[in-house]
């Protein structure tokens, strides 16, 4: 087993972008809310070039009418990124898709799949599921207003109608509007008596429909999402289906993406080891340091990069520490490296 060790390597913005593979949606990133913001999104990029990566859900009211590049803004680096739009006026959906075609991004995604009672009010996310009409009027707003890809992510049923026609006559509609590519989330819905959390564990899980989605429309992509967590699980899962979408696993084992260019997209990945990503990561928080804004924001996303490692609870807990907010980045990783050194010579002494 490894300690932590530092060493020096190029900036996070030095990585070059990912060239197109075989199958863009062979494996992806999931947009989750707070989580995957453009800090996460640079931290991943230190372990796969070619794993898709997508934002948060931006609302089309909060791009409409709110600060545009705060929503927007992203680095060069994460490519290939797309912007998950939440929102079911046609009009709204076509304006913000020009400015994800304005801003650089390789996709606009049509959220179809967040349970939340606030997301509901608005009358989109998984709602939109009931209405397959007004999500393909969208998504033809959209692909006639803009050349990128436009997407849909959805889930397989919506409330306690679990039959397998329900998704599939969604999925026949959307298409006709001109949608080729399908992100499904293996699990209904529930929009009533469960939080966004409990639906993402309490409805079961049944990859075995949206593998289904792919032997009835062989023409479209296809893109399995929900519970998927090793690598072994993701190659089987695409033996059936054009792509495999992964969540939280990949934002609590971070580390596992360093092994995804290799075996799913056949070239060498970014990571040589993680003391390589650390100092890349370090390097990235200093620049976010120089700019005013708090880091602690952004090193929380990488909290879990030596899991499963000798020492990864201190590193975790001296990063979290809340005196260090104030200082240098480049300052305290001297100063944990300066620590780790005297506890390893200790214990050797000892």
């Amino acid at each position: 087993m490894n300690d932590l060790n530092d060493s020096p390597v190029p900036t996070a913005a030095s990585v070059t972008p990912a060239a197109a593979g075989p199958s863009p949606w062979r494996l992806s990133v999931a947009p989750m809310l707070d989580w995957t913001d453009r800090n996460c999104r640079v931290f991943h990029r230190l372990l796969t070039r070619h794993t898709r990566l997508y934002t948060e859900m931006v609302t089309t009211g909060a791009l409409l009418h709110g600060d545009q590049g705060r929503h927007l803004d992203f680095d060069a680096v994460e490519h290939p990124v797309a912007l998950q739009l939440g929102g079911s006026e046609p009009a709204d959906l076509a304006a913000c898709a020009r400015l994800a075609q304005r801003w650089g991004y390789d996709e606009v995604n049509l959220n179809c799949g967040c349970p939340s009672e606030r997301v509901q009010k608005g009358a989109f996310g998984a709602c939109l599921m009931a209405e397959p009409a007004l999500v393909a009027d969208g998504v033809k707003a959209m692909r006639d207003a803009v050349d990128l890809p436009v997407t849909v992510k959805h889930r397989i049923g919506i409330d306690r109608e679990e039959r397998y026609d329900f998704v599939r006559d969604f999925v026949g509609t959307v298409a006709e509007a001109g949608c080729e590519v399908f992100i499904v989330h293996a699990r209904n819905a529930w929009l009533q008596g469960l939080s966004p959390k409990e639906n993402r564990d309490i409805p079961p899980l049944r990859h075995e429909l949206v593998h289904r989605l792919k032997r009835d429309f062989p023409q479209l992509t296809i893109v399995l999402n929900g519970g998927i967590r090793g690598d072994d699980e993701i190659a089987l899962h695409l033996q059936h289906v054009d792509g495999v979408m992964v969540g939280r696993q990949a934002y609590h084992e971070p580390w596992q993406m360093a092994a995804w260019d290799g075996r799913f997209f056949g070239v060498p990945g970014p990571a040589i080891d993680r003391e390589q990503v650390q100092a890349a990561w370090v390097q990235h928080l200093e620049a976010v340091h120089r700019t005013g804004r708090p880091w602690p924001t952004a090193m929380r996303h990488a909290l879990g990069l030596w899991n499963g490692v000798r020492g990864a609870r201190a590193w975790r807990q001296f990063w979290s520490d809340h005196r260090h907010r104030e200082r240098s980045p480049i300052e305290l990783a001297a100063e944990f490296e300066a620590l780790r050194l005297a506890r390893t010579g200790t214990a050797e002494a000892a």
